[in-house]
């Protein structure tokens, strides 16, 4: 190696060893990303006797020679170091894979070993079927090539084409650094990007998140017809095609699971070093339970510190650090789900677009006055942590960090219009679906017709004549706009029921009609006006789709604390 720097030195007339320099990071960062076994204590002996025969050598004393080449062995100290820092989280993978982010993050002036980094993450996220974290490792080797092409004047649009893909690809890529001597090294072109969003697609379809395809061979497909390749734009069509069909096959079904997520925080600081104290979003696979990644996370990290030493704090609230025992390690796992305002729900209108590109999550914590979690309905509270991520989901890593937090308060008139506008929205979707079992289980819980149970206990306690006065007039006419639209859906339900329904089950329909019958009566009584009745079965549910629209915007947001 020392032999390498010093012909390039003097051919170059001791201007620099750029070549060099390059070729022996990319090296040393392929072998370590590969796994391949590296001893570090005598790998770090031989550079100690490099650069000494540097700092020796008598035909180069009036040239950088020698501070460069000590400048060339502290890089390759610093990967050796994340080496043995990957080697102590081997079986952590959140941990690993955030490690070689760290350092493809640290090579943003050099694409070709941020490029490395960015592949062997892919292969972690593969060994452990994370493909949709895979697929986004490749796009974004794809972004950070067309960024280097922009650069050469190759490829006017550079990474900021991908946007549509990944919202993350513009923050990451579009800060490449110009270095002296990446030139010398890379020769890219465009065949490198499109090779890359095809295996980009490959690992997509393997999520199931087929809608993806369409905005990849958008770029592609252009760049095969300009070179007249009309086998690959055969290819590409039948992809998109089986693509397409799949969109409509799990449309219908409603059976595609695009993964859950959990907020996990970390306490204990004899323990925890670089996760002490922060909140990260996890996105586990498909219908992974609370249950489950607590088990994992439990296994992995007593593993390490040693059984009985890790405990699981399973209580959402915020965590006083003060009452914590310092002789334990801490995990606190919420379940959250995507957040959406109002405006995000009527853009993003199908389940892909709400598992596409999020970054908000909430989890709700219920309270009351008295410091109870449950009390009465006109006692219950409840607070929603809505939660803020770095970047976007999916993304080259399974967990990000929170970077941002707001808690909203709902008082209980407020609890009740959420609890509406919920079940007003779940019996629209098992509506759509017409899925029986689904639609069976939502209608029995909707149609109660018992004081103290189900919607019509939110009816009894705010809008009744007595208690309406007591609560603000805007949160009034929103339950009631909502219990309008209950009712409408109710009925639509009904409807579509007794088209599924066999000859055996016409009791259990005519017992959920005049639960309905009921509900609507009582609720007519308390509104004092007459609500829905239910139209003859015959009735098409579709037409009356049309007519669950509710008038304006309804703000039902608490007061607001930030922190």
């Amino acid at each position: 190696m020392y032999l390498m720097m010093r012909k390039n030195c003097e051919f170059s007339k001791t201007q620099s060893f750029n070549r060099v320099h390059l070729q022996v990071i990319i090296s040393v960062s392929q072998l370590i990303s590969n796994s391949a076994i590296i001893s570090n204590s005598r790998f770090a002996e031989s550079l100690s006797i490099i650069s000494s025969y540097a700092s020796n050598e008598t035909g180069l004393q009036h040239s950088s020679f020698s501070v460069e080449v000590k400048e060339l062995t502290k890089c390759v100290r610093t990967v050796l170091m994340a080496t043995a820092a990957m080697k102590e989280h081997e079986k952590n993978p959140e941990m690993l894979v955030d490690l070689q982010y760290s350092l493809a993050k640290s090579y943003t002036s050099n694409p070709e070993l941020r490029k490395t980094w960015l592949e062997s993450m892919a292969q972690i996220h593969l060994k452990n079927l994370d493909y949709s974290e895979a697929a986004h490792c490749y796009i974004h080797i794809a972004a950070l090539i067309a960024e280097y092409l922009k650069r050469r004047g190759e490829f006017p649009q550079g990474c900021d084409v991908f946007q549509t893909i990944s919202p993350n690809v513009g923050s990451e890529e579009a800060g490449m650094r110009d270095d002296s001597g990446m030139q010398l090294e890379v020769a890219y072109c465009e065949n490198d990007i499109t090779g890359h969003l095809e295996t980009s697609a490959k690992h997509f379809q393997s999520a199931e998140r087929y809608e993806l395809l369409g905005d990849i061979y958008r770029f592609i497909l252009p760049i095969y017809e300009r070179k007249r390749d009309f086998q690959k734009l055969a290819d590409a069509y039948k992809l998109l095609h089986e693509a397409y069909s799949k969109i409509v096959d799990v449309v219908k079904s409603s059976r595609r699971l695009l993964g859950k997520y959990f907020r996990v925080a970390f306490y204990g600081q004899s323990f925890f070093t670089e996760e002490l104290g922060k909140q990260y979003i996890y996105k586990e696979p498909k219908i992974t339970n609370l249950t489950e990644i607590c088990e994992r996370l439990m296994t992995l990290y007593s593993n390490k510190y040693g059984h009985g030493n890790v405990k699981l704090y399973m209580d959402s609230n915020k965590v006083n650090v003060q009452e914590l025992d310092p002789k334990f390690a801490y995990i606190q796992v919420t379940y959250v789900t995507p957040y959406f305002d109002e405006k995000e729900l009527a853009e993003r209108q199908t389940h892909f677009e709400r598992n596409n590109n999020i970054r908000r999550f909430m989890f709700e914590t219920p309270f009351t006055a008295d410091g109870k979690a449950h009390g009465m309905i006109d006692e219950q509270q409840k607070r929603r942590t809505i939660l803020t991520t770095s970047h976007s989901f999916p993304y080259v890593k399974k967990r990000i960090q929170v970077v941002y937090q707001k808690e909203e308060v709902l008082s209980p008139i407020e609890v009740a219009i959420d609890e509406m506008k919920n079940k007003v929205a779940e019996l629209n979707e098992v509506v759509e679906e017409r899925d029986i079992k689904k639609l069976q289980l939502k209608l029995q819980g909707c149609v109660s017709v018992q004081v103290n149970a189900g919607p019509l206990a939110y009816a009894e306690t705010f809008l009744v004549e007595g208690k309406v006065q007591k609560y603000k007039r805007e949160n009034v006419g929103a339950l009631k706009e909502y219990f309008r639209s209950f009712v409408q859906v109710c009925k639509e339900a009904l409807i579509l029921n007794s088209h599924l329904i066999s000859d055996d089950q016409r009791d259990y329909q005519e017992s959920m009609r005049k639960n309905f019958d009921s509900m609507t009566g009582r609720l007519g009584e308390i509104f004092g006006e007459t609500l829905l009745e239910l139209e003859d079965d015959r009735c098409s549910v579709a037409s009356n789709r049309g007519s669950l629209i509710l008038q304006g915007s309804i703000s039902t947001a608490g007061s607001i604390m930030t922190f």
